[in-house]
């Protein structure tokens, strides 16, 4: 995820940096970085974490304790069941 494409998300769903930081569980100063894509003259990454958890809200979970549905299981398990 760019900073840009980070900034967007965080616009499209109408929060400020602070707003975005507290659903996200993070220091608005970390968002900053985010958007900026650097932190003291280095590059900063978006981790796949924070990019997981972004989707997430995009997709209205706010949180999530592990319960819910489970992942289909795989033909060749089925198959075995099956049996």
């Amino acid at each position: 995820m760019t900073p840009e494409r980070f900034r967007a998300w965080r616009k499209s769903l109408g929060l400020k940096q602070k707003e975005a930081a507290d659903r996200l569980g993070l220091k608005k100063r970390m968002i900053q970085y985010y958007e900026k894509g650097r932190r003291d003259g280095k590059s900063v990454v978006v981790p796949k974490t924070v990019r997981l958890a972004c989707w997430a809200l995009t997709n209205g979970v706010d949180d999530f304790d592990g319960t819910g549905p489970t992942a289909p299981v795989a033909a060749e398990t089925q198959a075995a069941q099956a049996e």
